[in-house]
């Protein structure tokens, strides 16, 4: 294990440095922007131009018609021709390389049914809960026990169990209304503050986490694993209900990195046993890579671990005489809260999307690191 996932403990940017960063980035996207619409604009007055100089033939058949009849011909064929050239357009604009964003709205046309239902679904066979959360209800984990309360009914008929196979041809409806598999997946990093809870709604009226982002997307998104009521730093949330069980998935081992503020300073012999292993009430654990933030301050801790134990880290130190004050991820899988203010969020990139997607695809097992010796100062 390398140091680098520790070197934000103790250098970090200014929030000068990080403002600058963020106007010239956006000064940059506007610049590109701009150049992509004229871009467009230019092409699309050219084909416009060509359309109207191009002459319109005019078969043997229907020179024969006269008056109003052949005028109308006529008439029908001009808007053949400016029919044609908006697909050549459409074409032009995927060759000059602009972006989707920037492209005309496109209005869909009413899709077509067969005995009212979509002409074109998947008939792949899923699980139920796999059904419910791509259609963005909430994680398969949490669709298991909707199901089993009998929330859930398939083609009118209450279903208790979640492996039952169904596919997008089937009436699957949740408290009385049809769902449907949800096309547009977001993902979403958040970086949580404390006094909120990694939930999509509580009875007990405390904030949650989705009340930070209501505004980001009107798809129904969720959050990936949890964090503790105190426990602020990476969150992420989203509807693709594959990535989310990937991510959650003990086999596939996602790195999680925390800071920790201890009441006192970490013992090296403690420091030891972290790295060796510590037995709890569900068994031994052991991080993968442990390193003091500073010399000086041996009371914040750099911890890496992949379980996904329930508050592993705090019971950790807690089990060695320690009262975790403070508790932040800054790492989740290959995410971190870089340039995203407590409490604010930002949408994935394409490349950030995909890295997650094809993480740890081998499901290789990950290799305990030695103590990062250059960081660690005796007592």
């Amino acid at each position: 294990m390398s140091q680098a996932h520790f070197q934000q403990f103790v250098a970090k940017k200014k929030n000068s440095v990080i403002k600058e960063e963020f106007k010239q980035a956006k000064k940059k996207a506007k610049k590109e922007r701009a150049i992509a619409i004229d871009k467009r604009f230019e092409e699309k007055r050219r084909l416009k131009a060509a359309a109207r100089n191009a002459p319109i033939e005019t078969p043997a058949s229907t020179k024969k018609t006269a008056g109003a009849a052949g005028t109308k011909t006529n008439q029908h064929r001009k808007e053949e021709k400016i029919a044609s050239i908006e697909n050549n357009f459409e074409q032009a604009v995927k060759i000059a390389g602009i972006k989707k964003e920037y492209a005309p709205p496109v209005v869909k046309a009413p899709v077509k049914t067969v005995g009212g239902k979509p002409a074109a679904v998947s008939t792949a066979l899923m699980p139920l809960n796999k059904f419910l959360a791509h259609c963005g209800v909430c994680s398969r984990r949490d669709a298991v026990t909707l199901i089993k309360d009998g929330k859930v009914k398939v083609n009118d008929t209450v279903v208790i169990e979640p492996a039952f196979k169904v596919s997008e041809r089937d009436d699957v409806k949740f408290n009385g209304k049809k769902l449907f598999v949800s096309k547009n997946l977001v993902y979403i990093l958040l970086n949580k503050p404390k006094d909120y809870i990694t939930t999509t709604d509580d009875p007990q009226g405390r904030k949650t986490v989705l009340q930070l982002t209501k505004m980001a997307t009107t798809e129904r998104i969720y959050p990936v694993g949890r964090l503790d009521r105190n426990t602020s730093g990476v969150l992420l949330l989203t509807n693709d209900g594959e990535l989310t069980q990937k991510l959650s998935h003990p086999s596939y081992n996602i790195t999680k990195v925390y800071e920790a503020r201890l009441d006192k300073n970490l013992t090296r012999a403690d420091f030891d046993k972290i790295l060796n292993g510590v037995k709890l009430e569900d068994g031994e654990i052991k991080a993968d890579s442990l390193a003091y933030a500073d010399a000086k301050d041996k009371s914040i801790i750099g911890i890496e671990i992949h379980s996904g134990r329930n508050r592993i880290v705090r019971r950790i130190f807690e089990h060695l005489g320690y009262d975790v004050k403070a508790l932040d991820r800054v790492m989740y899988a290959t995410l971190t809260k870089k340039n995203v203010e407590r409490g604010k969020w930002r949408f994935l990139s394409e490349k950030e999307v995909r890295l997650l997607k094809y993480l740890n695809a081998s499901h290789k097992k990950i290799i305990p690191a030695k103590p990062l010796s250059n960081s660690i100062a005796d007592d």
